[in-house]
C-alpha cells in the first residue's frame, strides 16, 4: 500500500488470481491510486471464511477482513459471473460478515439507545465505524456474449452494500472474456475498470445522500438496475424493493422509493420490526422451546464418512512452535483469526485469552 491524501480503497478480488476479475480490479485501484489514494487487495479466494460447524475447528480470517472493511473509505469489488451471479466467496462474505452487525440503521439505533441508558432487546455487536460514509463501485465479468448469462450479478453485488448504507457510485459489467486472462484483449474494459476507479476515488470521504452516481443510467432510480418485479401494474425494484407502476405507455413511474433497502428510511424500519419480533418472541420463548423440542427426536440425518487427515508436526516457527498439517490449527504465533472468534460474537483477544486459560 503507498501514502496518499484521498482515503483508503478497498479492493475484494474474488476470482482466480491474476485471472480477468483480478486484472480489472487491478487496473481500477491503479487509476484510483494514481488520483491519491491509498490501495490494497485482498483475494477472497485465500481468506479462511469458514461457511458452518463443519470447518469452524479452522482458523478464522472473519476479523481480519471485518477490520478493513470497516477501515476504508471506498470499496471496489470484483467477480467473476458464474451462471448468472457472482464467485462464491462473494456470497460467503455477505452471509458471515454483512448481516444486523454491519447495519448502519441497526448500529445507530443501538447507539441512540445506550445513550439513554437502555439495552434493546437484540443484543447486536456494535462497531460504530460501521457509521462511517463509504463509496463503492463494482465489477463483474463474464465469458458469454448474451446478456440472460449475466441478470443477477449486479444485483447479488449490491447486497455487500446495503447494510452498511455504502453509496454504488459506478458499476459495470463486461463480456467475451471465455478464456483464463481473456480480458487484456479488451483495452475498452481495462478502461472502463480505470474510469470506475477513478470515479470511487473522486467520492472519499462523501455523505451518502451527497454521492454523486457516475455509473450507466438504469431504470430504478435508487440501485440503477433494471431487473424488476411485476405484480399486474405494480412495479418492484427486484434489487432494492423501490416500488412504481406500471403505465399503459409500458412506462414506469416511481412512486415510493422508502422502500427500497437502500434507504435508510427502510433501513430504520427493518431495525424496529427486528427489535419489535424478538421482543414477542422473548415473551412466548417457553412456549417456542416446548414445540421445538417436538422435532429433536425426528433425526434422518445422513452424514459423509470421513477418513482423517495425517497430523505432520513441524517444522517449528521462529518461535518454536508448530501448526498441525491438515488439522486447521496454527502455529501459536500465527494466530490472526481465531475459530473460536466467531464475528459479533467473542473478539480475537477474548479468545486468546480463553485459550491460555
Amino acid at each position: 500500500m503507498t501514502s496518499g491524501t484521498g482515503g483508503r480503497v478497498l479492493g475484494l478480488g474474488c476470482g482466480q488470481p491474476d485471472g480477468s476479475a483480478e486484472i480489472l480490479l487491478k487496473a481500477a485501484l491503479r487509476a484510483a491510486e494514481g488520483e491519491g489514494a491509498d490501495v490494497e487487495l485482498v483475494r477472497l479466494d485465500v481468506l479462511r471464511l469458514p461457511s458452518g460447524a463443519a470447518e469452524a475447528v479452522e482458523p478464522d480470517d472473519a476479523w481480519w477482513l471485518w477490520e478493513r472493511l470497516v477501515e476504508c473509505d471506498g470499496l471496489i469489488v470484483s467477480t467473476p459471473i458464474i451462471s448468472r451471479t457472482v464467485a462464491a466467496r462473494l456470497k460467503l462474505l455477505g452471509d458471515r460478515l454483512l448481516g444486523p452487525n454491519a447495519d448502519a440503521a441497526i448500529i445507530a439505533g443501538l447507539l441512540a439507545l445506550r445513550r439513554q441508558g437502555r439495552e434493546p432487546a437484540v443484543p447486536f455487536r456494535v462497531d460504530e465505524r460501521v457509521l462511517k460514509p463509504r463509496v463503492a463501485g463494482f465489477l463483474a465479468v463474464g465469458g458469454s456474449l448474451t446478456p440472460q448469462w449475466k441478470t443477477l450479478t449486479l444485483p447479488i453485488m449490491h447486497t455487500t452494500t446495503f447494510s452498511m448504507h455504502i453509496a454504488v457510485v459506478d458499476q459495470v459489467q463486461f463480456a467475451g472474456a471465455g478464456t483464463p486472462r481473456s480480458v487484456v484483449l479488451d483495452a475498452d474494459a481495462l478502461d472502463r475498470a480505470a474510469v470506475l476507479g477513478r470515479n470511487v476515488a473522486s467520492q472519499l470521504g462523501v455523505a451518502f445522500d451527497e454521492a454523486r452516481y457516475l455509473g450507466p443510467p438504469g431504470l430504478c432510480p435508487m440501485c440503477h438496475l433494471d431487473v424488476v418485479a411485476l405484480h399486474g401494474a405494480d412495479v418492484e425494484c427486484a434489487t432494492c424493493g423501490a416500488r412504481g407502476q406500471l403505465g399503459p405507455d409500458l412506462q414506469v413511474t416511481w412512486t415510493d422509493l422508502s422502500t427500497s433497502v437502500i434507504s435508510m428510511d427502510e433501513k430504520q424500519a427493518h431495525a424496529v420490526e427486528i427489535q419489535e419480533t424478538a421482543e414477542r418472541h422473548r415473551q412466548l420463548r417457553p412456549e417456542i422451546e416446548q414445540r421445538a423440542r417436538a422435532f429433536e427426536s425426528y433425526d434422518r440425518t445422513v452424514r459423509p464418512l470421513r477418513t482423517p487427515l495425517p497430523v505432520w508436526r513441524g517444522p517449528r516457527s521462529s518461535s518454536g512452535a508448530t501448526g498441525r498439517f491438515g488439522s486447521g490449527e496454527p502455529a501459536e504465533d500465527d494466530r490472526v483469526g481465531e475459530a473460536t472468534a466467531v464475528l459479533g460474537q467473542v473478539a480475537p483477544d477474548r479468545a486468546r485469552r480463553a485459550r491460555r486459560e
